[in-house]
């Protein structure tokens, strides 16, 4: 018996090492072809960092760079102030209205991303003309895109706790409802609430459909737009965006994994002393 054991366990160690190293090239091979061509110079002159240089000093492609991140920022904000306390609300006082808010929240997931900036173009005028033409107005379109992604995540954040109790609990000590929602459920959903704002600048990050047929310069659109004059800077640009996700990623799961442990080390055993003089933990 020991033996067909040893097997399977070298079997599935093969397998494992294997399917890393595939996923491994699958997924580094591009990136460093990336690399390679970016810091690629004239014929001759060996490697270069222009293009890479190009990032700080082409005020075009900088004021993309901040105008994107600006939208991150207040797509999160925006989504936060959105969700957040419609439902917490939806939960505690309408629950047969949380089926409703679902479907509307998961409909931009179902509808192309083109269609709904067809149906949003005319709103965008009115928009235009009352708050000016700034990129940032994109704001208001990048939180519906956002909203199915940042609902899922919300949604199980929720349910991981016992809202009702907790909500009863601070309203009964005279807390009102932005104390409740602010300092009750806020510090409970801290982990959701980082996955779903991961999830909405990546998303704002990498998007171009929006942008580029409302007629703003936002990251991806500079770079689509460098990508024809010169190439290099486009492909610095794009990787500098997916090392700016991927250093946002181990950011959020060592976030995670910090409040994670200090909840664990929060909680200590407690010590009861029975009548034969014998402390119990427990």
């Amino acid at each position: 018996m020991t033996l067909p054991r040893q097997r399977r366990a070298r079997r599935q160690r093969a397998f494992r090492i294997v399917t890393f190293v595939v996923l491994g090239a699958f997924f580094l091979i591009p990136l460093v072809s990336m690399v390679d061509f970016s810091t690629r110079g004239t014929a001759g002159s060996g490697r270069t960092g222009e293009a890479w240089g190009a990032l700080l000093h082409d005020p075009e492609l900088t004021a993309a760079i901040i105008t994107s991140l600006e939208l991150a920022a207040l797509t999160v904000i925006g989504m936060v102030l959105l969700l957040v306390p419609t439902m917490v609300w939806v939960r505690l006082r309408v629950q047969w209205a949380a089926r409703m808010v679902e479907f509307l929240c998961l409909l931009p997931l179902t509808i192309p991303a083109l269609v709904i900036v067809v149906g949003i173009a005319p709103v965008y005028a009115w928009v235009t003309y009352f708050l000016g033409g700034s990129a940032l107005t994109l704001t208001f379109a990048y939180v519906v895109l956002v909203l199915p992604y940042a609902f899922r995540s919300l949604d199980a954040g929720l349910s991981a706790i016992d809202l009702t109790t907790l909500s009863e609990a601070a309203r009964s000590l005279g807390a009102g409802w932005f104390t409740v929602i602010a300092r009750v459920v806020v510090p409970n959903i801290v982990s959701a609430l980082l996955s779903a704002a991961f999830i909405s600048v990546a998303l704002v990050l990498g998007e171009f459909t929006f942008a580029s047929l409302l007629h703003y310069d936002n990251l991806q659109v500079v770079i689509a737009f460098f990508g024809k004059s010169n190439a290099k800077v486009s492909v610095s640009a794009s990787l500098a965006a997916l090392i700016f996700g991927f250093v946002l990623l181990l950011l959020l799961s060592l976030l995670g994994r910090g409040r994670k442990g200090r909840r664990t080390t929060a909680i200590e055993p407690l010590a009861v002393t029975t009548p034969a003089g014998k402390e119990v933990k427990g």
